[in-house]
């Protein structure tokens, strides 16, 4: 590149750099809503054991059955209320005051001391699914517990398979530690997308894009002055989210840092191309900035695999995934915070980032108008 090309765009970053400077919204795009995303998702988002209400209705009257209902009033997964009107306790499940209902028959410790079948009848609300699946598998938890350890244990017959659980690379089964990780690919996306998305229609709302087209620059130079100075900014909030999750948060981190910032940079200079490309096809800024939400943060937070496992979504949408960036990024930046560096996934998603992130800056190239009526 000739000396004059690299003036010009280092006139050009440093132009942009000084609006940066200049608008706040910028820095607060950058810095603050990432911030208060990671809040939000360290303490307003849990996927965790959550601890379920549920009524007790005992109507056997044996004595040991009492030691079952005690063990429901123990369990750290359960809230339970006794109830003697069974009329009541569905009154409080339909107003949601309960999750779930247990009764205990009264014929319930007779077929257990013949060692037959005995029902335990579990209600759940199923309003919610995920609090119905728990109120539903934590009783028979607590009753099959209760059972080894109670005097009809001599009845049963030994299991022939035991079981033992072990949980690789989360042991301790706390979603943060994966949920952490993901927000960092969610924010970027946000960060870069809307932040670009902004920057060429502002130029032409304000029109400083007139007076830069009465210049001599180039397609080249007003492309490549947009994309340093935010890829700057943006690995900037980057490097910011890294260190809140890691140092403040406290998120076990396995891999290396060295190839998170690598990768990264991929995935900004994508994002960046998709916000420089709404940018530079709307040249309106409300426009830009709601297209770049629905085009790029909702499929990021819906699509990625974040949230929601890929292979559970209809097929028409697992292969739609494939045209999103962050889903490469999650499934990269997951593995390094949870299993460490695994090279195979570093290689493989770097391709897919850079075969996208040169796409975009090709179209974004070719759509970047020099002259006034490409604003129409």
């Amino acid at each position: 590149m000739q000396i004059s090309n690299i003036k010009i765009i280092k006139a050009l970053v440093k132009k942009e750099f000084y609006q940066i400077i200049r608008d706040p919204s910028s820095i607060l795009i950058a810095f603050v809503i990432p911030l208060l995303l990671l809040v939000i998702y360290r303490f307003g988002i849990n996927l965790d054991t959550v601890k379920v209400t549920m009524g007790i209705k005992n109507d056997d009257p044996a004595a040991e059955i009492q030691t079952l209902v005690k063990s429901f009033g123990h369990s750290e997964y359960i809230k339970s209320f006794v109830y003697e009107d069974k009329d009541l306790m569905y009154e409080d499940l339909v107003r949601s005051k309960l999750r779930g209902m247990v009764i205990i028959p009264n014929n319930f410790s007779v077929g257990l001391s013949r060692s037959q079948p005995a029902d335990l009848l579990v209600i759940t609300d199923g309003s919610e699914t995920n609090l119905a699946n728990y109120a539903q598998s934590y009783p028979q938890f607590i009753a099959n517990q209760w059972l080894a350890s109670s005097k009809y244990k001599y009845d049963l017959k030994p299991p022939l398979i035991t079981p033992e659980l072990r949980y690789w690379y989360n042991q301790d089964i706390n979603s943060h530690y994966f949920i952490m990780p993901g927000s960092i690919a969610i924010t970027t996306t946000l960060i870069g997308i809307l932040l670009t998305a902004l920057v060429i229609a502002r130029e032409w709302e304000r029109g400083t894009m007139e007076a830069l087209l009465s210049t001599r620059v180039k397609r080249i130079h007003i492309v490549t002055g947009k994309y340093i100075p935010y890829f700057i900014l943006g690995m900037l909030s980057m490097i910011f989210s890294l260190f809140v999750c890691i140092a403040v948060f406290k998120i076990p981190f396995n891999g290396s840092l060295a190839a998170v910032l690598a990768v990264g940079s991929l995935f900004l200079f994508t994002c960046i191309g998709v916000g420089l490309l709404i940018s530079t096809n709307l040249k309106d800024q409300f426009l830009a900035s709601q297209t770049a939400l629905a085009v790029g943060f909702m499929p990021a937070l819906m699509l990625s695999g974040l949230m929601f496992p890929i292979n559970s979504m209809p097929l028409g949408f697992q292969w739609f995934t494939h045209i999103i960036p962050t889903r490469y990024f999650v499934q990269f930046i997951l593995s390094e915070f949870l299993a460490g560096t695994v090279w195979e996934i570093v290689y493989v998603n770097s391709v897919f980032l850079l075969v996208f992130g040169g796409l975009l800056f090709m179209t974004v190239y070719k759509k970047t108008g020099l002259r006034l009526e490409d604003k129409c």
